[in-house]
């Protein structure tokens, strides 16, 4: 009798424990990089830098050969991500100015509120530059709608990128160290203050720039836009990396100490790669490639503290950690930091064409790897088409959360592909550029657009031409030989279906 009595107590128990805790949904840590290329580290072919961390995950994950984010620039691209849906069916999903409010708004499913509602708390550390606030931003009160109204419990953000104004750090809705009597004053306009501007002071400099940086000058580096007071808040470029991993630390740290039994969310946005590239003194000539290499080691080793944290935690087993990119690579993007110069035979694009902004492959494929070490099997790859606008349906199929309406999404479940148990990924993906492009299979095809061929200021291929583009990748990856009219109805066919997608919803 009191055996029995013994056994109804413990399955009372055990269906008293929230249903996290039974199941135990996997830790979620995507590590999203900034402008990093599909060559740029060594598990995908680079040479001439060492990235020992990424490439440990790729030994115990799974290496995709063919994932992509949805746009070959940052703020598509994370607006794709978060909100499973092409940034294009969307005006004001270009790249967003330092000043801008609010892409995303309160309400709209993401990735976190999904996860929020699957029982996760989640973070956002990191690279936004998806816009804050409902108006005009007044950095010197509370900033909100920001992340934490669509469905992150806490974040720390870079707000825009380093190369804009304001140089300043945003946790949750408030500039971190601001000083009251030095209010913060910013313009993409016209100038304000009497801050010196590297246009006029270049002898002030410490990175000289390039093309579009010449503005208000913050550490030494000219930025994008006008900035004046908050001078208690702004930051030092060298110590980013340091920044922001640590508020990646102790967000895990936080976690495990308070809500052991809940899995985490960790939105991870490194500013690495992005210029203006200044890697802190202990990475500076730790590559042959000048600035550019050495802050890839820098990331590299954000990588790394991120996995050791993970292992002291015991939670390596039961954590999937996703690392990609938000568009390929760019060497001159702005500043004079001798990315071109110093390159040599590395290929930061691989075997493929064009890089950031462009709609040749390179634009958009870049590294991403997955590891999870109950699930994923160790030093596999995978040539699935995958993207990361399908993290939304995969992860809600991953936690058993529905989404709200399928169709309203572009995002679409690929579970099976991310965790390597299955060879078929999409069927079909548009990719963002100037332009749009249609991939099935090994088939591109890209639609005929104006614009230069070649953007001067970066001296990458557009992928822009009059001409309706059709390419065989798995013969020619590097995308050489237009095969429209050698194939016209498999060019028109695509077409439609690429309009098709394009008039849907």
């Amino acid at each position: 009798m009191q055996f029995c009595l013994l056994r109804v107590l413990v399955v009372c128990c055990f269906l008293c424990v929230p249903s996290w805790s039974v199941a135990q949904n996997p830790n979620i840590v995507v590590i999203y990089v900034d402008d990093l290329g599909y060559g740029d580290v060594g598990c995908y072919g680079a040479r001439r830098v060492n990235t020992p961390n990424i490439d440990r995950l790729a030994a115990e994950g799974c290496r995709f050969l063919d994932g992509h984010s949805s746009a070959a620039t940052c703020t598509p691209s994370r607006y794709s991500l978060l909100t499973g849906n092409y940034a294009w069916r969307k005006r004001g999903t270009g790249i967003a100015p330092g000043d801008a409010t609010s892409i995303i708004t309160p309400g709209t499913p993401t990735v976190a509120s999904l996860l929020q509602k699957a029982g996760y708390r989640s973070a956002a550390i990191g690279k936004w530059h998806l816009g804050l606030g409902a108006d005009a931003i007044d950095w010197n009160k509370p900033i909100s709608p920001g992340p934490l109204e669509i469905g992150f419990d806490e974040c720390f953000l870079i707000p825009a990128t380093g190369d804009r104004v304001p140089t300043v750090y945003v946790s949750n809705h408030e500039v971190v160290g601001l000083d009251p009597n030095d209010p913060i004053s910013v313009s993409f306009g016209d100038p304000i203050g009497d801050e010196p501007t590297g246009l006029k002071n270049p002898e002030l400099l410490k990175m000289q720039w390039d093309h579009g940086h010449n503005a208000t000058i913050v550490n030494g580096i000219s930025r994008i836009g006008f900035m004046s007071g908050g001078k208690s808040a702004r930051w030092v470029d060298e110590d980013m990396a340091d920044v922001l991993t640590q508020q990646a630390i102790r967000f895990i740290d936080r976690h495990v100490a308070t809500h052991a039994k809940q899995p985490f969310f960790l939105y991870y946005n490194t500013h690495d790669i992005h210029v203006p590239r200044a890697p802190h003194s202990r990475f500076v000539g730790s590559t042959e490639l000048g600035p550019r290499g050495d802050v890839i080691s820098e990331l590299d080793w954000s990588v790394g503290e991120i996995l050791r944290t993970l292992d002291q935690h015991g939670l390596r087993d039961n954590t999937l950690v996703i690392f990609t990119s938000d568009n390929g690579p760019v060497l001159n993007d702005g500043y004079k930091d001798q990315a071109v110069e110093r390159n040599g035979d590395h290929t930061p694009a691989g075997p493929f064409r064009g890089g950031k902004y462009s709609a040749f492959e390179a634009g958009t494929r870049v590294p991403f790897i997955a590891r999870w070490p109950r699930r994923i099997a160790a030093g596999t790859t995978s040539a699935a088409l995958m993207c990361q606008i399908d993290f939304l349906a995969s992860f809600a199929a991953l936690v058993g959360e529905p989404l709200p309406n399928e169709m309203q999404f572009d995002s679409e479940n690929h579970l099976p592909a991310l965790l390597g148990e299955s060879s078929q990924g999409r069927e079909s993906l548009v990719l963002q550029a100037g332009v749009l492009a249609l991939r099935e299979g090994p088939w591109k095809l890209i639609e005929p657009g104006k614009g230069p061929a070649v953007s001067k200021q970066v001296n990458i291929e557009t992928g822009n031409s009059l001409a309706l583009q059709l390419y065989q990748l798995s013969e020619d990856p590097g995308e050489t030989t237009n095969l429209a009219k050698q194939e016209p109805q498999r060019a028109a066919e695509m077409m439609e279906r690429l309009d098709q997608i394009r008039d849907r919803r």
